[in-house]
């Protein structure tokens, strides 16, 4: 494969930008090689700057649910454009798109629009300590939240840690007011809850973990303190945070429009108190957005103490591509031609799984999937992921590379299937799965 313009690309990079990238994670350091830059995009492919054609399974990073360059989607922002990129003034759209998220989202009376998921979630938790007047809050480990300072922490090894930085920059003041607490252990959130009693604003996390791989809510029987039960972790945290008094975020700038057409709080029957969203709502554009129940809106400036603003929050470009992603979404029935295909890349995956059973473990949940390189049957915590084998990643992902197969470049994300991906990438991506598997696992 000549990839000789991506090189070139690459080296003038270096000296120009952090890594020679925007992001770090697009550097490929996890996967080796180097990165691709990218040309053009149709449907479910893209085509890098040498020429070369990959079935694409990153998507932007989830938020091309129809595919690249979706031609009711591009006709939207090129009507919109010619009246105008950005006017920092409100503008109808933002009326529009508000109602379409409203609508899909009960939990949801009204919505900020900002520019970012890392912006939605850092006002959101802001929005959540102006309202109960509490300051600290817990996150899950494995839950990502963006890069604000206060959600860069990682998890220690005690009972219920407080947050120590995760980067360079963020100042131990800035984290000690973040609290770390497993996914999927109700036993620890518990004991956190009733340890740091009317302390505690809110609990944030992603209801389906999609950014340290992907780790699914347990769907166990499990106490809960007031005597009930509970099948689902989701379900369990809600009833902890509604017993101790906590408001509970959910971080759906993945699962938000992607899990089912109001994101994993219909999926799984439950609701969040203020809810993230990004990514699918701005159609491949940049935008974020925080919502709750009126009452809790009602602390946002300009009605209330709560400040938040931002130059381009409602940027027309965003708002009307978001509209038009969202309308489309209904038109096709979408989660049903999504599930139809999901379906497909599972049962061909599943004769793979099962040949090569204690070595790898391929995980989906509706459009979202994720091959691991372990020995278990299942994955819980950050921690079932941490021990997956991610040198064995690294080579897969090139050998997948090389059949034009494009996965995001770390063993620690998941891949997305678009309305775009059509029965035969779906084929050649399992026939391309089996030859890469047969050479790093022989």
């Amino acid at each position: 494969m000549n990839i000789e313009t991506s090189i070139s690309l690459y080296k003038k990079a270096l000296g120009l930008m952090p890594g020679g990238v925007s992001s770090p994670v697009r550097a490929f350091k996890s996967v080796g090689g180097n990165p691709l830059f990218m040309k053009k995009g149709a449907g479910a492919h893209i085509i890098d700057e040498d020429g070369n054609d990959y079935i694409d399974y990153c998507m932007s990073w989830g938020p091309l649910i129809l595919g690249h360059a979706d031609p009711d989607v591009i006709a939207a922002i090129t009507e919109t454009a010619k009246n105008g990129t950005s006017f920092g003034m409100p503008c109808r759209y933002e009326v529009e798109l508000a109602e379409l998220v409203t609508e899909r989202f009960p939990s949801i009376e009204k919505v900020r629009f900002v520019s970012s998921g890392t912006e939605a979630t850092m006002s959101a938790i802001r929005l959540a300590r102006g309202y109960t007047g509490r300051n600290k809050i817990v996150k899950c480990d494995g839950c990502y939240h963006g890069h604000a300072d206060h959600l860069l922490v990682a998890a220690g090894s005690g009972l219920a840690t407080f947050g120590t930085p995760d980067s360079a920059g963020v100042t131990g003041d800035n984290a000690k007011d973040t609290i770390v607490a497993p996914y999927n252990d109700l036993d620890r959130l518990e004991d956190i809850f009733k340890k740091e009693r009317g302390s505690i604003a809110a609990l944030i996390l992603e209801p389906v973990p999609c950014n340290y791989g992907l780790i699914p809510p347990f769907e166990s029987a499990a106490s809960l303190s007031d005597g009930s039960r509970s099948t689902n972790y989701l379900h369990a945290v809600r009833a902890l945070c509604d017993a101790y008094g906590v408001l509970l975020i959910f971080d759906e700038v993945i699962t938000g429009f992607r899990l089912s057409r109001g994101g994993a709080q219909e999926y799984f029957g439950v609701s969040a108190d203020i809810t993230t969203l990004g990514k699918i709502i701005g159609g491949g554009l940049p935008v974020g957005a925080y919502g709750a129940s009126k009452e809790i809106m009602a602390k946002v400036a300009p009605d209330g103490p709560v400040y938040q603003a931002g130059t381009l929050s409602g940027n027309p470009l965003a708002m009307r591509a978001g509209i038009a992603t969202l309308k489309k979404l209904d038109a096709i029935d979408a989660y049903r031609v999504l599930a139809a295909k999901a379906a497909r890349m599972s049962e061909r995956m599943q004769p793979l799984a099962k040949r090569h059973a204690g070595r790898i473990l391929f995980l989906q949940i509706e459009s979202v999937f994720a091959l691991y390189f372990t020995k278990l049957d299942r994955i819980l915590s950050v921690d079932d992921v941490r021990a997956c084998d991610m040198t064995l990643f690294a080579r897969f992902h090139r050998e997948m590379l090389n059949r034009g197969i494009y996965l995001s470049p770390s063993g620690y994300e998941v891949g997305f299937i678009s309305s775009a991906h059509g029965d035969d990438d779906i084929a050649a991506t399992v026939e391309a799965v089996e030859e890469s598997l047969d050479i790093i696992l022989e």
